[in-house]
């Protein structure tokens, strides 16, 4: 990576965000208030990632899913109650885990700052730093100053997070209400580059394609023939597979050399050769400086998105719940 370029860009990124994304979030927001913060949220990441080295995919997928709705404001850490269905309960989010790794960060940060640090703050870092600790390596730079929100509803995760069936055009419209490009939506989609996906989520491509009990002629023949030995069928909601064949505890741009092999798991994988544009992004970002370079900046866009500041939300003591 040229380190010119890298400090160029991240400039650029830094004011793009800073000033027309929310332009609460700066660099050590926590400074003075709470200096020990990030410290915190990296030494306990660290034990984490340890004991379940699938952390990263998991935190990343958090992120996303609590950017996608209602800006990064940590709503989908809430619990649900008696009177509301939070997003967490949404069917998106019922495979999403690692709520009590934020909720442990959090408590070690109450106990030395008490009423300081969002729980959307330690959901950022925590994300960012399950793939430093995890692949030893640098990766993107997080602002802060988030605030939390208090309302989460389950209906609002079903109309804003893009789907592994949506086509292309779908899915750029959903990233573009986020004030996100098409450049964004294929860097982040690199993030299947580790973790799995449930059977459920694309077997349809295997098994009912359009609705004639059909293939998806799009999926590579061999892939889909290996998949077929691990999906049994449409109503397969518990088996797990690789979202990047033998690469999903790597973190690099695997995801793109296998997306041109026509392996891409999801639906909304494939979508992302169906057009010139999106496709001349997948072959670029096969470089691998390219894609840590472009998802950093990707990252930190997504993390501005409709972030809450001044006085708006909170910073909730407990990050399930909101403060009484």
């Amino acid at each position: 990576m040229k380190i010119g370029y890298f400090l160029v860009a991240c400039l650029a990124v830094f004011c793009f965000i800073g000033v027309c994304e929310g332009g609460s979030l700066r660099k050590n927001f926590y400074r003075k208030s709470c200096p020990q913060a990030e410290q915190i949220v990296r030494t306990k990441i660290q034990l984490h990632v340890t004991a379940r080295p699938n952390l990263p995919a998991k935190l990343i997928r958090m992120h996303f899913h609590d950017c996608f709705v209602r800006g990064c404001d940590g709503s989908v850490l809430l619990n649900s109650t008696a009177n509301n269905i939070a997003e967490k309960a949404a069917i998106p989010n019922l495979t999403l885990s690692g709520f009590d790794v934020i909720d442990d960060i959090k408590e070690a940060i109450e106990a030395k700052c008490p009423g300081i640090v969002s729980c959307s703050d330690i959901l950022a870092l925590a994300a960012r730093d399950a793939v430093s600790v995890k692949f030893n390596k640098p990766t993107w730079e997080v602002l802060t100053g988030r605030r939390d929100g208090t309302v989460s509803l389950g209906s609002e995760a079903l109309a804003n997070l893009p789907p592994p069936f949506f086509n292309f055009t779908q899915l750029k419209q959903r990233f573009a209400s986020k004030k996100l490009t098409v450049h964004d939506l294929v860097v982040l989609s690199g993030g299947h580059t580790i973790g799995i996906g449930h059977c459920n989520s694309f077997s349809s491509r295997l098994f009912n394609f359009t609705g004639k009990g059909d293939e998806d002629p799009s999926l590579n023949p061999i892939y889909a023939k290996f998949l077929k030995t691990k999906c049994k069928s449409l109503r397969d909601t518990t088996t797990t597979v690789e979202m990047d064949p033998n690469s999903s505890n790597t973190f690099d741009s695997d995801y793109y050399s296998i997306l041109l092999q026509n392996k891409g798991l999801f639906q909304s994988d494939a979508a992302l050769l169906t057009t010139k544009v999106s496709r001349n992004i997948v072959n670029e970002l096969v470089n691998q400086d390219k894609f840590f370079t472009e998802f950093g900046q990707s990252m930190k866009r997504m993390g501005a998105i409709e972030v809450l500041s001044g006085s708006a939300g909170e910073i909730r003591r407990k990050c399930s719940v909101v403060n009484s």
